[in-house]
């Protein structure tokens, strides 16, 4: 099923809430395939309600699970808000908000958590600074901070690392960092399909890394495209890619870098009925995943192994 209309101009401009589609209620008919052989869930739970979205993320478009603090998830409200990244807990409780300082973001769309430097040990956080509805970012940028050793209200500074396409502006939606090898991913939005995986490579603080492309993604028979969201599983091993519409997890079992994902197998798992799906992240254990959306009051959805 392919977005509407009214939910592309949604993604644009979240100005009003667009009607959940209830496309995909949790596990509502179905037939997953299990994912035999894999770290993680054999097969998923229907999703649970843990919480609603709060006030003060009204336009929540990323999650990451944090590394180092049990049951918090990192939470960023889309572009015309202020400069701040939340500590939420499932029920959508705010343990902390940081106000970032250092740059002057256009349009934040995601978020991950991984190693602050290719084979470092120290987590950092990164939001991707890559929204770009009409395509006419000559640069996009991604903001690093060091992962807080406490959870409470503080200022900090981003580092800006900047980077560009290979072949051109795209827009993009889904941040991918890898937890094993620190390997940073972009996936772009697209209508044609799930999208086209990015290896971002030379990031660092005065310098422009380039976005060098691994591959396009595809659902079986081209039956969902316009990817919002993505999270990489903590083994490397899957990960998923959420549209407006449905949830899809690829698999690679022997998956050691990003690029292996182009030849994964893909299926459909259990999403969630939300206004404007736009956030989905493992849970720290990599047994189950939390799923978001735009608009203070809308659900959150954990689904766990079955």
């Amino acid at each position: 099923m392919l977005a509407t209309a009214g939910l592309l101009l949604s993604a644009a401009c979240s100005s009003s809430r667009p009607a959940p589609t209830g496309a995909n209620a949790p596990d509502a008919g179905l037939q997953q395939v299990p994912a035999t052989g894999m770290e993680g869930c054999l097969l998923y739970a229907d999703g649970r309600q843990t919480g609603t979205v709060p006030r003060q993320v009204p336009e929540l478009s990323g999650l990451a699970a944090s590394q180092r603090h049990p049951g918090i998830f990192w939470g960023h409200n889309d572009s015309n808000n202020a400069f701040e990244l939340f500590a939420l807990d499932e029920s959508g409780a705010v343990k902390a908000t940081l106000t970032l300082t250092g740059a002057d973001p256009r349009d934040i769309e995601d978020v991950a958590v991984g190693p602050c430097t290719p084979g470092g040990k120290d987590t950092c956080i990164f939001l991707a600074d890559t929204g770009d509805n009409f395509e006419r970012r000559k640069e996009v940028r991604l903001f690093r901070l060091a992962e807080p050793a406490t959870v409470e209200n503080t200022s900090v500074p981003v580092e800006p690392l900047p980077f560009t396409y290979e072949d051109g502006a795209h827009d993009a939606e889904s941040l991918i960092v890898d937890a094993r090898s620190g390997q940073v991913g972009i996936l772009t939005k697209t209508r044609v399909s799930l999208g086209d995986l990015y290896a971002v490579e030379g990031l660092k603080p005065g310098a422009t890394g380039k976005a060098r492309k691994l591959g396009t993604l595809r659902v079986p028979d081209d039956v969902d495209r316009l990817s919002t969201a993505a999270a990489l599983h903590p083994s490397g091993e899957r990960l998923l890619v959420r549209t407006y519409t449905r949830l899809w997890e690829l698999r690679r079992p022997d998956a050691k870098r990003l690029e292996d994902f182009v030849q994964a197998q893909v299926v459909e798992v259990p999403g969630a009925s939300q206004a404007q799906a736009e956030a989905v992240t493992f849970l720290q254990d990599g047994r189950g995943y939390l799923l978001g959306s735009e608009f203070v009051g809308e659900p959150l959805v954990r689904v766990d192994c079955r």
